[in-house]
């Protein structure tokens, strides 16, 4: 298991950019995949990013825009993000998984706010 600890979240105008970080309690290079996912009120919740080593994935919606990286000496991924839009408001929540050859084992952090003004 990996505890997650989400930060960088706030306030920003349409257009801005923000730099959220999510420090794991564990090696990173252990886990198998890490992802960025967004929550806004009253809808589910959404993939961003997924990093699984040298490949990186991102929705439609955010392509050309965030940037997911990691830094395995600091156990921490990082999300990048640029040119934000007010439907990018939500929480944003880092994941890590593991897969123990049957499953996929999820842990979730508790989330950062991101707010886009207009």
């Amino acid at each position: 298991q990996a505890q997650l600890v989400e930060s960088g979240g706030g306030l920003v105008q349409a257009g801005g950019s923000l730099r959220l970080s999510c420090v794991a309690s564990r090696s990173i290079s252990s886990i198998h995949r890490m992802g960025w996912y967004r929550q806004a009120p009253g809808k589910q919740r959404e993939l961003v990013a997924t990093n699984s080593g040298e490949s990186t994935n991102y929705a439609d919606s955010v392509k050309g825009r965030f940037t997911m990286s990691r830094n395995i000496a600091k156990n921490t991924v990082y999300l990048q993000m640029n040119s934000l839009k007010p439907e990018d408001t939500a929480v944003y929540i880092c994941s890590a998984s593991v897969f123990d050859g049957r499953a996929w084992n999820d842990d979730w952090g508790q989330g950062t706010q991101v707010t886009v003004s207009s």
